[in-house]
């Protein structure tokens, strides 16, 4: 289990109308693994998404929707759970709750709540694009900031509708990490942390390319873990559909050369170099400058090898911790030691893939090796190895390091 930066936030989830509030279900399991006590909060027009059953049944507590709740009101409930609350968090937050809140209109329980508590607000927007552009939300959401309310997104993407841009609710992990990030110092906090993740793609033509399945999001979970552990997270990320990690600086690269310079030019300025990504090994000799037309021949590409990014930083003579991951579809932990002493890292996440396991999955098995121990983390959601992948990190360098001076 990753560690709980959450552990006894008394965290009140409001929930409003549409259709992203079914992520909301997700976010209330995500806060409650994260160690927070979490009651639910549900607009009239949320409960027309998601019953309040299902938000009883995970959060374990009674939901609350309406004002004129008589049994709960009877001792004034609602402001006993406006008292309760140590942290008020509304995801989905709809163009008309933000507005409300703006405002100071308090015409329904949640409204109603934020207005009688003095808890810290934070608000994930959630609505179409042309909504969350239109200079009167705009306008809402600087009043709310001018008020010390953080906002998590929203986040840029496909939309329920056929649309697609900036509204999108961010995910439930994206938002646990963020406030996570919002309570205090956790065990990386004050180092910077490079993470590269997802594939390379090495141009022949151009129309094709030379890639490989990597999706990106161990990577990705790992500069999102490091952040909700208080590091601040720079992620260089090959061609892959993912949303930046809430608290993440995001550079995108193609190419392996790509990803050398974009990692060369950060690591004078990080303490921990995780290399989730998997680079390619060889890229075309020479880019042919038009499309490659069938001949009726098999054709041959000269390939040349891929600069060795993670072996180049680790070789500096002020180099980071570095973390090395090794793929392989045999033989695993073999291979994982033996990258270990040849590349000369600090440690190594050994992962089978193929078969439907590593690549493109939500979860994974990794063997941590590093010079003198190993530790099987077995079968988990990605962003819980990626905790437990940090939680070595720290047990292995920080004791025995200190922060870099900048």
């Amino acid at each position: 289990m990753h560690p709980q930066p959450l552990a006894n936030l008394r965290i009140l989830l409001g929930v409003s109308g549409g259709i992203a509030a079914y992520k909301a279900c997700e976010l209330v399991r995500r806060l409650r693994d994260a160690g927070a006590q979490v009651r639910v909060v549900l607009t009239a027009n949320a409960a027309r998404f998601v019953s309040a059953l299902t938000f009883q049944a995970l959060s374990a507590n009674a939901v609350r929707s309406g004002l004129w709740d008589e049994s709960a009101e009877a001792a004034m409930g609602h402001i006993e759970l406006a008292r309760w609350a140590q942290h008020i968090v509304i995801a989905p937050a709809s163009a008309d709750v933000i507005a409300r809140l703006a405002h100071g209109i308090a015409d329904d329980l949640l409204t109603t709540l934020c207005l009688a508590s003095s808890a810290p607000l934070a608000i994930a927007p959630a609505m179409n694009l042309r909504m969350w552009e239109h200079a009167a939300t705009q306008a809402n959401i600087a009043t709310l900031r001018a008020r010390a309310a953080v906002v998590l997104g929203p986040a840029d993407g496909p939309m329920a509708e056929p649309e697609s841009g900036p509204g999108r609710l961010l995910e439930p992990v994206q938002i646990v990490a963020a406030l996570a990030a919002l309570q205090g110092p956790g065990p990386l906090a004050g180092l910077r942390v490079l993470v590269s993740a997802g594939p390379t793609c090495e141009d022949i033509d151009p129309v094709r390319f030379i890639g490989n399945r990597s999706s990106g999001r161990m990577g990705f979970a790992i500069a999102q873990a490091a952040v909700a552990q208080g590091a601040s997270a720079h992620l260089v990320a090959g061609p892959v559909h993912l949303p930046t990690p809430a608290g993440v600086t995001r550079e995108d690269v193609r190419s392996a050369e790509q990803m050398r310079a974009a990692v060369l030019r950060q690591i004078p300025h990080c303490d921990i170099f995780i290399s989730a990504a998997a680079v390619g090994d060889y890229r075309p000799l020479a880019l042919a400058p038009h499309k490659l037309k069938k001949s009726g021949k098999a054709l041959a590409l000269r390939l040349t090898e891929n600069p060795d990014i993670v072996a180049e930083v680790a070789a500096l003579k002020n180099k980071p911790f570095v973390v090395g991951f090794a793929a392989e579809t045999r033989d695993v932990e073999r291979h994982a030691r033996a990258k270990l002493e040849r590349k000369r890292l600090d440690l190594v996440a050994a992962n089978r893939v193929g078969d439907g396991a590593g690549f493109d999955a939500t979860d994974n098995e990794l063997t941590l090796i590093w010079h003198g121990g190993k530790q099987a983390l077995p079968r988990a959601d990605k962003i819980d190895l990626a905790h437990a992948l940090l939680e070595r990190v720290v047990a292995l360098r920080l004791p025995k390091t200190k922060v870099r001076r900048r």
